[in-house]
């Protein structure tokens, strides 16, 4: 963790230069954002994932997902603020390296770039599993090679492309959360055909609303919690929106809202509707519902909306590597090759950069599945904590900053500054000792801390480099 500096010390810090001006091409509207904030969480984690979450809390994974998106929101409220002052292709990885220095600045950025590539490979693998069942004559390699080059071409043509993908694919997530929330709340009152109100039955039986005490709650909350990455990824589109201080506040206040409704709405239904001893591991708890209020062929149903909320993801994470991996370029992180720009104002070479890793993380996805992909994927488990954390540190440091540069009253403002702020540093850090005597996260955590420890020694020795 990184703590504040005195503040006196903040105060006797030079005043930053004024940012250059965002070079990227516009052409987002605060249509894409704000569904671009709402579908970027929604994916197979929630869909699928969850069901690890009720297995090991009960009913008690309302209170589980309260929590993991409470933190969530806070971060993304510091989130913000700061880029609403200040927006940057690189978000967070701008403001660590105003906040805290270079070295900040460095690490974030790369640890979250790796994050994306390595999680595009797991995505892509998933959606072309699902694919080939539907088609089995086509292999898995190439249905996966379909969407690196569909998604690579979107990603390479106006930035206006993409919003359209992700609007559209983030719309049949959020409506297929509306109507399953919908059928739901029917079912749970016996207004759907052979169904009978259920009360609160599932709730209070089967060992009562917390069946496994507070400790099946907090297992539920390392379940859960990172389900809520990808929600970064809207403040750093916001630097090629039309207005980016006003869109990013605005996205970023709809999305916050929204997602915890959506998330804990969601878990509250299934847990309503349908004991929580009876969904069988790795079963959609999604599937499990709509099956038991008959809805047809439930499963493929699901199947066609985890299928497009893994090609959503696919393409949102394509995105924010490639815009991460440029702002690294445009501060001198990163080879300055990677600033070809398209005539369009697409960072090219920077697209090409993140495939061309993404898809070498799936070919070891594909061929070592259980050995290299799966250290390098226990390598970027407890990334996004890290992320999150600098997040915080950095948002400490520039809030007054902020306020003393920004005539006009900040488009976005963290609540209780600084209380919520060091309490959220608090909850990440008990969330990592949490991990850490974990027997299943545990893994994550210490490949994960040796990934940051690697690129924190390269940052050092480059800032030893440059002072000598």
């Amino acid at each position: 963790m990184h703590q504040a500096p005195p503040a006196d010390e903040l105060a006797a810090a030079p005043a930053e230069p004024a940012a250059p001006a965002e070079p990227l091409a516009g052409g987002l509207k605060q249509r894409h954002l704000t569904m671009l904030g709402l579908g970027g969480v929604i994916g197979a984690g929630l869909f699928v994932g969850s069901g690890a979450g009720i297995a090991v809390a009960g009913p008690g994974i309302v209170v589980s997902y309260l929590l993991a998106g409470a933190l969530a929101m806070l971060v993304m409220r510091m989130l913000g603020e700061m880029s609403a002052a200040m927006p940057a292709s690189g978000a967070f990885s701008v403001h660590a390296e105003r906040a805290l220095g270079r070295w900040a600045g460095f690490t974030v950025g790369w640890l979250y770039w790796f994050l994306l590539v390595v999680v595009l490979a797991v995505e892509a693998t998933a959606a072309a599993g699902i694919a080939h069942g539907w088609v089995p004559s086509v292999p898995q390699w190439a249905w996966v090679l379909l969407f690196m080059v569909v998604f690579t071409a979107a990603n390479l043509a106006a930035v206006k492309n993409f919003g359209e993908f992700e609007f559209w694919f983030a719309t049949l997530k959020v409506g297929a959360i509306v109507l399953f929330l919908a059928l739901g709340l029917l079912a749970a009152f016996g207004a759907l055909p052979d169904t009978d109100p259920v009360g609160l039955t599932n709730l209070t039986g089967q060992g009562g609303f917390l069946p496994n005490g507070w400790s099946g709650v907090v297992s539920g909350v390392l379940a859960v919690l990172f389900a809520f990455g990808g929600l970064e990824v809207v403040t750093i589109a916001a630097a090629e929106s039309d207005d980016p201080a006003r869109a990013v506040g605005r996205a970023v206040r709809s999305a916050m809202w929204r997602i915890l409704f959506f998330y804990v709405g969601s878990m509250l239904v299934i847990v309503t509707v349908l004991p929580w001893t009876s969904m069988a591991p790795g079963q959609s708890p999604y599937v499990a519902v709509l099956d038991h209020i008959g809805v047809p062929k439930a499963g493929q149903i699901m199947n066609i909306v985890v299928f497009v909320a893994l090609l959503s993801a696919l393409n949102a994470n394509l995105y924010g590597s490639s815009r991460m991996v440029f702002s690294l370029a445009e501060r001198g992180e990163a080879p300055r090759s990677l600033l070809a720009m398209s005539p369009g104002g697409v960072p090219r070479r920077a697209v090409l950069a993140s495939v061309a890793f993404g898809f070498l993380s799936v070919l070891l996805n594909l061929k070592w599945p259980d050995s290299i992909f799966q250290y390098m994927l226990n390598a970027v488990g407890a990334v996004l904590l890290f992320v999150w954390a600098l997040i915080a540190a950095s948002q400490l440091r520039l809030r007054r900053r902020i306020e003393r540069e920004t005539s006009e009253p900040p488009a976005l403002r963290m609540w209780a500054f600084p209380w919520l702020t060091w309490a959220s540093l608090i909850a990440m850090a008990g969330v990592l000792v949490l991990m850490l005597t974990d027997d299943q996260a545990r893994p994550q955590l210490l490949w994960s801390a040796g990934a940051t420890g690697a690129v924190l020694a390269v940052a050092g020795l480059r800032e030893l480099r440059a002072r000598g």
